[in-house]
């Protein structure tokens, strides 16, 4: 099967599996999973001796896939030779190998066949752009780095893609960007945000943000610039996880992978995600690092696949602060909504957890000093409230677009939890 083949029968499934109701879905899904577990999972060494059903297989997270990489992979790929092909072209053999940025400071790693990259685009586009497809597109990718996965793209006749280099900083390609004209953006919220700031010619039919929390006081800023609601695609190295729709819903890439919850307090979940449509590297019941809260209702689009309401950001950069009852944790989302509802002219800062009794809040020198006072007292408050014993610094310093690294607003140093 060729590229395009695979392309167009992944975009066709796509589409037809969004239109199931939830319990036809379920059972789709449950067949889809089943083959899996019996045709694929045991290629990979690591399960080679597996159990059967799913929940019995243990739970995976990147520490132990880059440690033992060559067995979550039907090729027996070494991570350093891995790491040698990315230095090189990306390419190893007939695969391609990628890598996430990094973020929590350990890179993982992911290799792909053809075939599922070609998978990947047929999915994407039937849930970012069906409507636009058949019009032709030139969509813009802003990403840190340029991963294999973009190339199947380019090999299309109805959509040109052209990779802008985050990390090179947006003035060396804000004219090549202008004079490409794309109808589509994909890029960091940040990324957006400079647009708006610096007053892009740009004039997109739909933008989406993506690679990094989308915190609930950039959105207005976007939307306003763009005349445009802001989506989302909520991707990681691990793979395609949601996409929004035409009606505003965040939907669960349920028709790719199955996710598990475990519970995470104040009513957020981390996700468990077993990617059953992936042959070549194996990613069963793989932990993930984020903190999402689940919809309630189901969207109106008619999908059957769940939305998430919110992505609040990551495990790492939940504050662990000591009390007189022993150790608490403050998730990200109640720390940013502490500092921005304490007064509406905060739309920056950052909230830093320096050490186990050290906090740090840095906000811009433009910013009233009456706002930063009230930012700097709801910040202790919220502390207060929790009994947690800290203490909060005020730092007035710039807050500079950063192209290096993910914009963490809310963001804890200690290093990862015991």
């Amino acid at each position: 099967m060729n590229g395009l083949t695979e392309a167009v029968g992944s975009f066709a499934l796509t589409r037809l599996v969004s239109r199931k109701s939830r319990v036809d879905f379920e059972r789709w899904q449950a067949t889809a999973l089943r083959r899996f577990l019996d045709r694929d999972l045991p290629r990979a060494p690591f399960y080679r001796h597996a159990p059967a059903r799913l929940t019995d297989l243990p739970v995976t997270d990147k520490a132990l896939l880059m440690a033992r990489f060559d067995e979550f992979n039907i090729h027996g790929l070494t991570a350093t030779q891995a790491w040698a092909a990315l230095a090189r072209d990306g390419r190893a053999g007939a695969l391609t190998v990628g890598a996430s940025t990094g973020t929590s400071g350990n890179r993982g790693l992911f290799v792909i066949s053809e075939a599922e990259k070609y998978r990947w685009l047929g999915a994407i586009l039937a849930k970012a752009a069906a409507d636009l497809l058949w019009r032709g597109m030139r969509v813009a990718v802003i990403l840190p780095q340029n991963t294999g996965l973009y190339d199947s793209a380019r090999k299309s006749r109805l959509i040109k893609l052209a990779f802008f280099d985050l990390t090179a900083g947006p003035e060396s390609w804000r004219e090549e960007l202008e004079a490409f004209d794309p109808t589509v953006v994909i890029a960091p919220p940040k990324i957006l945000r400079h647009f708006a700031a610096e007053n892009f010619r740009l004039r997109p039919t739909r933008v989406f943000s993506a690679a990094e929390t989308l915190d609930p006081v950039d959105r207005p800023v976007i939307e306003n610039f763009f005349q445009l609601p802001l989506d989302q695609i909520y991707m990681a190295t691990e793979g395609l996880f949601a996409v929004t729709c035409r009606q505003g819903g965040l939907h669960l890439a349920e028709d790719s992978v199955f996710f598990e919850f475990e519970p995470a307090g104040d009513g957020l979940v981390t996700p468990l995600v077993t990617a059953f449509r992936r042959q070549t590297q194996i990613m069963a019941r793989y932990r993930m690092n984020d903190l999402l809260r689940l919809s309630k209702e189901p969207c109106r689009c008619g999908s059957p696949m769940r939305c998430v309401d919110e992505i609040v950001g990551r495990m790492d950069d939940v504050f662990r602060l000591m009390s007189q009852d022993g150790q608490i944790l403050i998730t990200p989302d109640v720390l940013r909504n502490a500092v921005l509802k304490a007064d509406r002219r905060i739309d920056d800062f950052r909230l830093v957890q320096t050490g186990p009794e050290s906090i740090e809040l840095s906000l811009a020198p433009t910013l009233p000093d009456d706002a930063a006072v009230a930012a700097h007292q709801a910040a202790r408050a919220l502390l207060e409230m929790r009994k947690a014993v800290a203490t909060v610094k005020l730092v007035r310093a710039p807050l500079p677009l950063e192209t290096g690294r993910k914009l963490r607003r809310v963001e804890c140093r200690l290093g990862p939890a015991r």
